[in-house]
């Protein structure tokens, strides 16, 4: 009765999923007892890698535990906010086919659950949002219930349990083993121990890397070790990308929705980002630096006319795509340039700190929320939209604000193998291979599991530097950057892999997350299956080519 009730739950409207109900113990199976808990795969992190590589482990059989830190999953896709930043091949080819699922369950919410026009409801390759930075712009709390859908069977079959509210905080190993990783309930304080033959690291920040011992490196490393053009003389650990506390915002013609002025407003009025080269003036502008060109360059902005520039950008609601009265106004993402935090990093410092630059963040975005009402230069000539609202339906907050900041740099593994900025940067490239433009292709791996595209894309960092944004190729994600040299059982599934600062900029964006996810899941499982560890399939090439046909034949794209 349980599992019926649960497959009918999944299919239901959005609220029941996401909000306090009789059924949401449904979608987590209790703890065992004593406060231990036994899987073939653990996976501590449920952001896109960490739903990826469950789904993964989970379609093969293995009974999987998967943690999360918030109360929803899917990471960057919904707890922070973020709609997906995607390469234009993204609806025919250049990611796996479950994470063409995920889109299509997202598409498919939109049609079943919500009032689209005709128009709307009929366009096969929806965009909800119709925003310019991604063909699917959507609403944070539709990816998670198009998660459930996915992992609802797997839940109901008793091979996956989800623990949300869920983080890290002790492991126990056994030299080159991890052995445990113990987790602590964020509300009740309740510690769980969950024993797994492999685990995997999808946190949002490499949480499982310092708990285990595992050797990771953070920064920007020197260039004597990476030879990478763009790379300092000596190595900045502390010098992170920017983290953004992002939030959505509509506009209701009329309204006034202006909020009480925030603590630190008078700070951050008038910041000016202390990079190099300089930033053009005050952060609280619609002029910023042009991330390829580093020259000031001023983008509109206009929720009325709903223009192109910043309100267009990430929009993730367009009211024009649903029937009258459905949405008072269309609704849009804040991700931007102007909320970026450049005064101190999330993680690898002291708890006081960390908890300090949280509120900073925080403090940052609803200055920029509250200096959008009543300051920011209108195209009429006039002074601030108290039309603008937060909106707490749309993040899972009271705040309005996201539930989760927008990490874009983790801690990273120190892998068997490293992804540099030359091997997927156009210019380097070229120059090494002697190709033209048109013929250069990015390195190939021999031990490639997935593939993705994004430019080479950093924003400004924590010590100092303004946009390091560089052309790169269609690019092939490594099997060896999601296996430490050392730890035998620890495997990397989202953005903590074998990447550089730079070269991070390519990888960490939502398609690339979930394969590098999926991979890492399905190598867990193969793992369990054949009973041996990530570094035995590595270096055999029969046991490497007899994984990648398998990754093959679940979908996953391996070459361009």
């Amino acid at each position: 009765m349980r599992r019926r009730d649960l497959l009918s739950l999944i299919s239901l409207s959005l609220p029941p999923l996401l909000f306090d109900s009789p059924f949401r113990s449904l979608l987590h199976a209790a703890p065992a007892a004593g406060g231990e808990q036994d899987a073939d795969v653990v996976i501590i992190g449920g952001g896109l890698g960490g739903c990826a590589a469950a789904l993964a482990a989970a379609r093969t059989g293995c009974r999987v535990v998967l943690t999360e830190e918030t109360d929803w999953l899917g990471g960057q896709v919904s707890s922070q906010a973020v709609p997906p930043d995607e390469h234009y091949q993204i609806e025919t080819s250049g990611c796996t086919a479950s994470y063409r699922e995920l889109r299509s369950a997202i598409r498919e919410y939109y049609r079943q659950h919500m009032p689209l026009t005709a128009v709307a409801h009929g366009t096969k390759n929806l965009n909800p949002g119709g925003g310019s930075v991604s063909r699917i712009c959507h609403e944070p709390r539709v990816a998670v219930a198009a998660l459930y859908k996915l992992l609802g069977p797997h839940i109901a079959s008793g091979n996956l349990t989800i623990l949300l509210n869920h983080r890290p905080i002790a492991a126990q190993t056994d030299g080159d083993k991890v052995l445990n990783v113990t987790c602590q309930n964020h509300w009740t304080g309740e510690k769980i121990e969950l024993s797994g033959t492999s685990f995997i690291d999808a946190t949002e920040t490499g949480e499982l890397l310092p708990l285990t011992g595992t050797e990771y490196v953070t920064g920007f490393e020197a260039q004597s070790e990476t030879n990478e053009p763009h790379a300092p003389a000596k190595a900045q650990p502390n010098n992170h990308q920017a983290a953004t506390w992002c939030f959505p915002i509509q506009y209701i013609e009329g309204g006034d929705f202006t909020i009480p002025k925030p603590e630190q407003y008078d700070f951050w009025q008038a910041y000016v980002p202390p990079l190099k080269p300089a930033w053009p003036g005050k952060i609280f502008s619609w002029t910023y630096s042009n991330p390829s060109t580093l020259q000031p360059r001023t983008l509109a902005f206009d929720p009325q006319k709903e223009a192109a520039g910043w309100w267009l950008y990430r929009r993730i609601a367009a009211a024009k795509n649903f029937l009258p009265g459905a949405y008072p106004g269309s609704i849009s993402l804040v991700n931007w340039p102007q909320n970026d935090y450049l005064e101190g990093n999330f993680y690898d410092v002291p708890g006081e700190e960390q908890q300090k630059h949280f509120h900073g963040a925080k403090q940052l975005s609803l200055s920029l929320m509250y200096w959008m009402q009543t300051e920011a230069p209108r195209p009429d000539g006039g002074t601030g939209w108290k039309g603008l609202r937060l909106c707490p339906e749309v993040s899972g907050t009271e705040d309005g604000l996201a539930k989760y900041p927008y990490i874009r740099e983790s801690r990273r593994i120190r892998a068997r193998f490293t992804v540099f900025e030359q091997h997927i940067s156009k210019d380097a490239r070229m120059q090494e291979t002697g190709l033209d433009a048109d013929e250069v292709k990015a390195a190939a791996f021999h031990d490639t599991v997935g593939v993705g595209s994004y430019r080479l894309d950093l924003h400004p960092s924590t010590e100092g530097d303004n946009y390091i944004d560089l052309a790169s190729l269609p690019f092939e994600i490594p099997l060896g950057a999601l296996i430490p040299q050392r730890m035998k059982n620890l495997y990397a599934g989202c953005k903590n892999l074998g990447v550089t600062h730079l070269s991070n900029g390519c990888y960490r964006l939502h398609p690339v997350e979930w394969n590098i996810g999926e991979s890492a899941g399905m190598l867990a499982a193969h793992c369990h299956e054949q009973k041996c560890n990530g570094e035995a399939i590595h270096s055999s090439p029969e046991k490497l080519a007899a994984f990648q046909k398998r990754l093959e034949q679940s979908g996953v794209q391996l070459h361009w």
